[in-house]
């Protein structure tokens, strides 16, 4: 038996049939697009199959610029007002982490303002401390706990352990992506990019995006994340999850050397759009839970 519902957003990076097979709530965020000529174009990151992803970075490689903004209250009002109509009366909401975005506080906004068309719901929201693919591994497992029928409480406690053990190691391709970001200076960023420097990211205890170090080329930057395996051991809901922007040849590469070096069958996917347009294209990532909290 079921005692609460999950809802999340698109930044947990869930493919279109997922959301349905989870049988989970969520709302889209929206993104702009514009070409070299000035024209902007807004659109919604709800993309339906693995070509509109290669053709979104397709676009960031011919030179064409992608915006993101915060999920406002009303979208989250929105999800949320369907939901209590439906007459779900707990519910679990993810956000991502705190660190990158406050789109948290919009989601508790939404849930006061619904409250005063239906007191009796019970709806409580959570940050990820991360984004993306682990963000979409704490939704995973919210459904686990869901189904396995534990309470919203002792599930919003189970979670917030979990997430402080959701590891991830980031290979960004092009340094330009991280200077657009303010994490590197453009000269730095032009150097770096001459020298194929690979950052490595971390995702910190507090939610935010750590560079822990720079390696020379992609074969070295995939040779150092996989080493960093040692340093955990595998979480009782143990998962490994690979994700790419457009980058499966080195995603593959990287799924091989999990399986031959640990026997890890990761799971392979392609990044959405919103965290997408900040790393750029031919990124690469790994995250997985350990039972060791971050590092940083």
């Amino acid at each position: 038996m079921r005692n609460f519902e999950v809802s999340t957003d698109s930044t947990s990076d869930l493919y279109a049939n997922e959301y349905l097979d989870l049988d989970i709530y969520h709302a889209s965020l929206t993104f702009t697009l514009e070409d070299k000529q000035g024209n902007i174009t807004e659109q919604l990151d709800n993309f339906q199959n693995q070509d509109e992803y290669v053709e979104f970075y397709n676009k960031l490689r011919n030179g064409i610029v992608s915006k993101t903004a915060i999920l406002n209250v009303q979208a989250h009002v929105d999800m949320f007002m369907e939901m209590a109509k439906k007459g779900i009366k707990n519910a679990l909401h993810i956000s991502q982490s705190y660190g990158l975005s406050p789109t948290l506080d919009n989601a508790n906004k939404a849930i006061e303002i619904v409250k005063e068309t239906y007191p009796d719901i019970n709806y409580k929201a959570i940050e990820a401390r991360t984004t993306t693919i682990g963000e979409g591994v704490l939704v995973k497992v919210a459904c686990e706990l869901r189904d396995e029928g534990w309470s919203l409480d002792d599930a919003i406690k189970y979670l917030n352990d979990y997430k402080m053990k959701l590891q991830h190691f980031v290979i960004i391709d092009n340094l330009m992506y991280l200077k657009r970001g303010g994490r590197v200076s453009g000269p730095k960023a032009v150097i770096g990019t001459m020298l194929q420097l690979k950052p490595i990211i971390e995702i910190s205890k507090e939610g935010k995006l750590e560079i822990v170090r720079k390696e020379m080329g992609m074969k070295k930057a995939l040779k150092s994340i996989v080493e960093e395996f040692k340093n955990f051991t595998k979480n009782e809901r143990f998962k490994c999850v690979i994700v790419h922007t457009d980058n499966l040849p080195v995603a593959n590469e990287l799924k091989n050397m999990l399986l031959n070096a640990y026997g890890i069958d990761a799971e392979v996917r392609i990044m959405g759009p919103i965290i997408g347009s900040h790393v750029g294209p031919n990124a690469v990532a790994f995250g997985f839970t350990s039972n060791e909290q971050r590092r940083y």
